[in-house]
């Protein structure tokens, strides 16, 4: 059901609200479009990683002599090849990273601490020469015990994975070895009192699995250390400067000498910010002479990459017979992998924010075990918190005799309301985009067979702002050449352009983005927290008034008046009776001196606060377990759809990865510890065959941070819709599932308990 978005502004605009093609839609649809797989050098050479076969041991030694023999070998590097670094915290803009542990994690150490962990490296003339000198490469391991499963990992007699780590509890530190990294608490009103004077209490404990983020394109990456000490790096990556940093820093050299062009990116979803394959290919190509190529296979990316963390959580309520909740009592395990700092922080952030709830209380955990450090995923940690916090909702609803829609209206968080972790929203849209749920076409059409069930589930993503730069140059023909440093994932150089081209009042044709690499353009944070539309659109919106400004200068000139006299509408300076387009100004330009450029830097620490409602109706046959969506709705909060189709495309991408997740996807380990599925053919994603076309409302509630009202909208999508179908899924079968993926073999024994 996509059309015009639901607004609640009178302004209206020229440009924003309107579907122009994308600026890089020829490229893209035509394979011109340079990816980093298409970044080639006469002289280039192929490079390869050696992975551990295991998932816990301690490295006796490392034998290369056979493999350097090899003919067609250039080099070969260890972690003996690397810098001792020291801890040291670096922010990545969705999360931060101790450095001395990312570079451990880019090549083990001592130990390796999961089955895929990098322990050498090869370059060659081709990849099949690279691949054969891994071979020839011996390793001998002195095996230790794994663990795989978060409260597993928590007890006192767990295989410990880092011996020196403490738990920091609120910044005090624990007094011996552990694998919970960090214990968070966050608490409000008197929560105790709160439910005993409850008189409904609901209290539920969920799981959920490692799942990956899933994008098309592989890591992969290109190096060329030149004689000189400078360092280039083409890549796939959602933050250049985020990684030129990471690089920096793990090679130990200034960050001066590192240069990283962003190519087109194949899908990130949070899992291309921290680097995995540049410091490699650097050393490599160092210690060659010659640039290298570095491509992971499938199962490369599925095993040594970061996916997001499976999850243990608990989560209470305690509600007045009315339905007005009073309590709340949430507990989050969520493991980190192999190393500390995984995403419990936003989950702890997120599990209570759909709600005013004025007593609350959460203890979150982040936990060490032997997978593959998780790194975020489309609102890292909200999804699991939600998967509980909104099943336990549904449950509460049906125990008051309440509609699940009603309940949520009653206790909806709106302008005011306190999370738990601190912030007080300012206005938000999560009401408008409940009453657009029950104003549905799809919540007023009754379902029709047997074996059907209609969920419902809120999201939420408070989003981030950080630091952006843009440039931008006037043409003599009326275009505008605008540099960004945001890597484009989702669209993002039209938004911005948008933005841009309605400051100016030109068309959004009349713009061209070009994001360019860290030398061209100043410093721009990563391409995540569905920052970029609103923080780098709000630094093009800056440039606009910087050129606005120069160009009635330049007007004034023209007619020979004080520039205060010439004003600016609609996209034409004016003085008194004389008028000029921003096109025939711009042709008259080299008559008034020097070129036209603009410049904007902008830094905002402030979360934009999207919301969403997501509607879900599921045919489930009792007797294989198998779930078909029948029918899907994703309702949302943007603020100021800048480019409609775009906000429909990420609405629509969020929930389908989120049903993924809900209903098939998950890392299936042996008991050895290595992952059984570690390909697409057994990794189960959705296809077009399995899922219905996923309606989406668009809501507008103007967020008072940006001067077009722009919220961030690329990750609440994927927080609702594993409850959603869950709810759902009881609404069908009567069997509450607290477990996902809610696969057909889970679902099948559930039912069959329930029927037994």
């Amino acid at each position: 059901m996509q059309g015009s978005p639901i607004s609640y502004s009178d302004k209206k605009y020229q440009v924003l609200g309107t579907r122009p093609i994308r600026h890089d839609g020829n490229d893209k649809v035509t394979g011109r479009a340079i990816y980093t797989n298409d970044v080639h050098f006469p002289d280039m050479v192929h490079g390869k990683i050696l992975r551990s076969p295991v998932a816990h041991a301690r490295i006796k030694s490392i034998d290369t002599s056979a493999a350097e023999a090899l003919d067609g070998v250039v080099a070969v590097v260890t972690v003996k090849d690397w810098p001792d670094l020291k801890d040291k915290m670096a922010d990545l803009g969705e999360g931060a990273v101790n450095l001395a542990e990312l570079g451990a994690n880019c090549m083990a150490h001592d130990k390796v601490l999961y089955k895929g962990h990098a322990v050498a490296a090869v370059a060659a003339r081709n990849v099949h020469v690279a691949e054969e000198a891994l071979a020839l490469i011996r390793v001998e391991y002195e095996e230790l015990p794994s663990v795989l499963w978060v409260q597993d990992a928590m007890h006192e007699n767990a295989p410990i994975l880092h011996p020196n780590l403490r738990t920091d509890h609120m910044g005090k530190p624990g007094d011996h070895p552990t694998n919970i990294a960090k214990h968070l608490h966050f608490e409000t009103g008197d929560v105790d009192a709160a439910f005993e004077s409850a008189d409904v209490v609901v209290e539920r404990e969920f799981k959920t699995a490692t799942v990956h983020q899933g994008y098309i394109e592989p890591h992969n990456s290109v190096a060329l250390w030149n004689e000189d000490g400078k360092l280039k790096i083409w890549t796939a990556t959602q933050g250049s400067f985020t990684c030129r940093h990471q690089v920096a820093e793990l090679l130990q050299i200034p960050i001066s000498n590192v240069t990283v062009t962003p190519c087109e990116i194949g899908g990130g979803f949070g899992g291309k910010i921290a680097v995995y394959l540049e410091p490699v290919a650097a050393l490599l190509s160092r210690k060659s002479g010659r640039p290298v190529k570095m491509v992971m296979q499938r199962d490369e990316v599925f095993e040594a990459t970061g996916p997001t963390p499976g999850s243990y959580v608990k989560v209470k309520l305690g509600a007045t017979r009315d339905g007005k909740l009073i309590a709340g009592d949430a507990t989050l395990a969520y493991d980190a992998g192999a190393f500390p700092d995984g995403v419990i922080g936003p989950g702890c952030m997120c599990v209570f924010s759909c709600v005013e709830l004025p007593n609350a209380r959460v203890h979150g955990y982040d936990v060490c075990l032997n997978k593959p450090k998780t790194q975020a995923y489309r609102a890292p940690g909200a999804t699991q918190a939600a998967f509980a916090f909104e099943s336990v909702m549904n449950e509460l609803a049906e125990s008051l005799g309440i509609c699940p829609l009603e309940l949520r209206l009653k206790n909806a968080a709106k302008e005011g309301t306190r999370r738990v972790d601190g912030p007080v929203y300012p206005r938000v849209g999560l009401m408008e985009c409940l009453e657009a749920a029950r104003n549905s076409p799809h919540w007023n059409t009754p379902l029709e067979g047997p074996n059907q069930g209609r969920g419902i589930a809120e999201g939420f993503w408070f989003n981030i702002g950080l630091k952006s730069s843009v440039t931008a140059t006037v043409n003599h023909d009326g275009t505008v050449n605008l540099l960004e440093g945001s890597t484009d994932i989702g669209g993002t150089r039209t938004s911005i352009a948008m933005q841009l081209a309605e400051t100016l009042g030109i068309p959004a044709e009349a713009v061209h983005p070009k994001v360019v690499d860290t030398d061209s353009v100043g410093y721009t944070d990563v391409t995540g927290g569905s920052r970029t539309t609103f923080a780098t659109g709000l630094a093009a919106y800056e440039v606009g008034l910087d050129l606005r400004k120069q160009l009635c200068q330049r007007a004034a000139m023209l007619w020979e008046c004080d520039p205060s006299e010439v004003t600016f509408h609609e996209g034409t300076f004016v003085h008194q009776d004389k008028s000029l387009t921003f096109q025939q100004l711009a042709a008259q330009l080299p008559e008034t001196g020097e070129p036209v450029v603009g410049r904007a830097s902008i830094s905002k620490d402030v979360s934009t606060n999207g919301f969403g409602v997501h509607l879900c109706d599921v045919e489930v046959d009792p007797e294989t377990g198998k779930v078909r969506v029948l029918r899907y709705t994703a309702i949302q909060d943007a603020g100021k759809a800048i480019h409609p189709s775009y906000v429909e495309g990420q609405l629509q991408g969020g929930a389908v990865q989120g049903i993924g997740w809900a209903l098939n996807e998950e890392y299936y380990y042996r008991d050895n510890a290595t992952m059984a599925n570690a390909s697409f053919l057994d990794y189960r994603i959705p296809t077009c065959y399995d899922l219905p076309m996923i309606d989406t409302i668009i809501v507008e509630v103007p967020n008072p941070d940006h001067p077009y009202g722009v919220r961030g909208v690329g990750e609440t999508p994927i927080v609702a819709p594993p409850a959603a179908v869950a709810a759902a899924i009881y609404e069908a079968t009567s069997v509450r599932m607290f477990e996902l993926p809610m696969s057909p073999p889970k679902l099948w024994k559930a039912i069959s308990e329930k029927n037994a």
